[in-house]
C-alpha cells in the first residue's frame, strides 16, 4: 500500500494536479489537508474517475481535510477523542470544533490525516490553542497504542512545526519570534513521539523540506520548512519499505504550497522475491 499525505491549499483550485499525481504516483491512499471547503463542494468526480472513493470533513473555505482511497475506507471518525476547538474570543472548554482531523481504517491500519492548528503568533490565543491541541492527541496516541500495542497507526499531515533546526530554512522563522520553532512547539512534537510514534520518513529521506511560502522567492532559493510528517506506531513504522518528499510537485502552474510526502507499507510482512509464482 503507498499511502501520501499532502496538504493541497484548496482541493477545488487544484484537483487536477492532486489527481494527476495520485495516478502518475500509483498512491493508494491519500491524506489531504487544507482541502477549503464543505463535503457539498468537494470535487468527488474526478477522483472516482480515477478509482478514488473519497470521504470529506470541512465546515467552511477553510482548514478542512480528506481521505481519497482506492481501497475500503472502513470506521471513519471526524475529530479524534478529546479533541479541543477555537474561537476566538471564547475561553470556554466547549468551542466548536474545526476540521482540522478524518481518520479511516485501511487494510487493518488506522490512518490520520490532521492539519494542526498554525499557531498564528506566540502571543496569540490560537497559540495555546496549537499546544492544547498537540495535548490531546498525545493523551489520544497514548490512550490507542496502551489499549492496542500491535495497531498500525498513523497520524500524517500539516504539523505546523519544525521539529529540528535543520528542518528551518526559512530566514523569516526565527526562534524566540515567530511561531513553528518555539521549544513549547518543539516539545509538543516530540511528546508524539514519547508516546510512541516515531517519524517513519526522516530515517529514509533524511534532508529537505515540504513547504515553501509563495513569498519572497522561496521556493527558487529553497528556503523552506519541513513541517508535514507520517508519524507511525512500532507496527507501522515496521510495515515501511520506502518514503519520498515529491519535491517536484511544487513546481509548475498553480502548486499548493506544500508538496506530498509518500511512504510505501507492507502490512503483509512479506518479502516480494518469497512470494509465489503464478504464471498465466
Amino acid at each position: 500500500m503507498r499511502i501520501a499525505t499532502w496538504n493541497v491549499n484548496s482541493v477545488r483550485a487544484r484537483v487536477d494536479r492532486v489527481v494527476s499525481f495520485a495516478e502518475r504516483a500509483g498512491i493508494d491512499v491519500l491524506l489531504m489537508q487544507e482541502i477549503k471547503c464543505k463535503p457539498h463542494q468537494f470535487p468527488f468526480a474526478p477522483f472516482e474517475d480515477a478509482g478514488f472513493h473519497v470521504e470529506a470533513h470541512g465546515l467552511n473555505q477553510w482548514n478542512g481535510v480528506a481521505i481519497a482511497s482506492r481501497l475500503p475506507l472502513e470506521d471513519v471518525q471526524y475529530s479524534f477523542p478529546g479533541m479541543p476547538g477555537f474561537q476566538k474570543g471564547y475561553e470556554g472548554d466547549d468551542a466548536p470544533l474545526e476540521a482540522r482531523a478524518i481518520s479511516a481504517l485501511v487494510d487493518g491500519a488506522r490512518l490520520w490525516s490532521l492539519y494542526v492548528p498554525n499557531g498564528r503568533g506566540l502571543d496569540d490565543p490560537h497559540y495555546a490553542y496549537k499546544l492544547h491541541f498537540f495535548e490531546k492527541l498525545r493523551d489520544y496516541v497514548r490512550d490507542t497504542l496502551r489499549a492496542d500495542p500491535d495497531l498500525p497507526l498513523a497520524l500524517t499531515g500539516d504539523f505546523n512545526v519544525a521539529p529540528l533546526d535543520a528542518d528551518n530554512g526559512d530566514p523569516s522563522i526565527v526562534e524566540g519570534q515567530t511561531t513553528h520553532v518555539s521549544p513549547a512547539e518543539r516539545a509538543a512534537f516530540r511528546s508524539l513521539e514519547e508516546a510512541g510514534l516515531t517519524d517513519v520518513v526522516r530515517p529514509i529521506v533524511p534532508d529537505g523540506f515540504t513547504f515553501w511560502d509563495y513569498k519572497q522567492l522561496r521556493f527558487p532559493r529553497n528556503e523552506g520548512l519541513r513541517i508535514d510528517f507520517i508519524l507511525g506506531s512500532r507496527a507501522f513504522a515496521d510495515a515501511v519499505e520506502g518514503a519520498s518528499i515529491e519535491r517536484d510537485e511544487r513546481k509548475g502552474e498553480g502548486p499548493s504550497d506544500h508538496v506530498p510526502v509518500v511512504v510505501d507499507l507492507n502490512l503483509d510482512g512479506e518479502d516480494e522475491d518469497d512470494l509465489p509464482m503464478i504464471f498465466g
